[in-house]
């Protein structure tokens, strides 16, 4: 049998974190070594997790748990403000991150990936790790090729921080590739109400719906001539994440550098 790949695990109190806990734990391939939170100190992360107890304790600080752990995965899902920080300083002990929170700057990026080089390392910065969703995006930038006309409306729960979602804007740039830049609507339409038509990229429109009751969902809507095309994704709970978030983590200790976006990683 290979080595198991040992893990860690940033924001192990979140939602998403109690989610990479379980899947961690039901792999035999994976290893889980080290659970951080800023809460939660001392509990074992499988009960957290809502799991049975798996022996490994929650600590705070993730610079002790990266030294004394030694894993050679750090999951991060924690928040915009304290990824970037957890990210260099996983890379500073030579360990892999794969990181699902966004945010992050193009010159963070640049930099990152030539801190991860300098290590021998790899690293993945994902603003979204469904395969479902990530084909969604692919299909709607082989669309556009035939379809310029296009909007994106994406659907989260009403206490979702930003907007547009991380998901919409990576689904922008791949259409964008694919298409010149089209002003899309009337030239002289008037918003009689400021925003309607949704917030500007790329001579198209993205819309943001914020409502509770909802989880994630992203439509993208095609119009041509007499037809119109919908490529739609619908994620329903959190676990829906997880196939990608199990594939990261096993392919990101095969390469050197970070990569930012999934994408790459999914067929399609």
């Amino acid at each position: 049998m290979a080595e198991t790949i040992r893990v860690a695990v940033a924001g192990a109190g979140g939602k998403m974190g109690k989610e990479v806990i379980k899947m961690v734990l039901e792999d035999a391939e994976l290893c889980l070594v080290a659970a951080v939170n800023l809460s939660d100190e001392g509990i074992d992360a499988g009960i957290l997790a809502g799991v049975s107890p798996c022996g490994v304790k929650v600590t705070t600080d993730l610079e002790l748990a990266l030294v004394e752990s030694k894993p050679d995965v750090l999951v991060d899902f924690t928040t915009h403000q304290s990824a970037y920080k957890n990210t260099v300083l996983s890379v500073k002990y030579g360990v892999a991150p794969v990181v699902g929170t966004t945010g992050f700057t193009p010159e963070q990026i640049e930099d990152l990936d030539k801190q991860c080089r300098e290590k021998g390392i790899g690293g993945i910065i994902a603003p979204n790790f469904s395969i479902g969703a990530i084909l969604m995006m692919k299909f709607a930038a082989q669309a556009a090729k035939y379809f310029p006309h296009v909007e994106i409306i994406e659907y989260h729960g009403d206490h979702k921080l930003d907007a547009p979602s991380g998901t919409a804007i990576n689904t922008a740039e791949f259409i964008a590739k694919n298409r010149e830049e089209i002003r899309q609507g009337a030239l002289e339409e008037t918003e009689l109400i400021d925003g309607a038509r949704g917030g500007y990229y790329n001579g198209f429109r993205i819309h943001s719906v914020r409502l509770p009751g909802v989880f994630a969902q992203q439509e993208v809507v095609f119009g041509g001539f007499g037809q119109s095309l919908k490529i739609r994704h619908d994620s329903y709970e959190r676990a829906g994440y997880m196939p990608g978030v199990n594939l990261a983590i096993k392919k990101v200790v095969t390469f050197q550098g970070m990569v930012y976006g999934f994408e790459q990683f999914v067929d399609g």
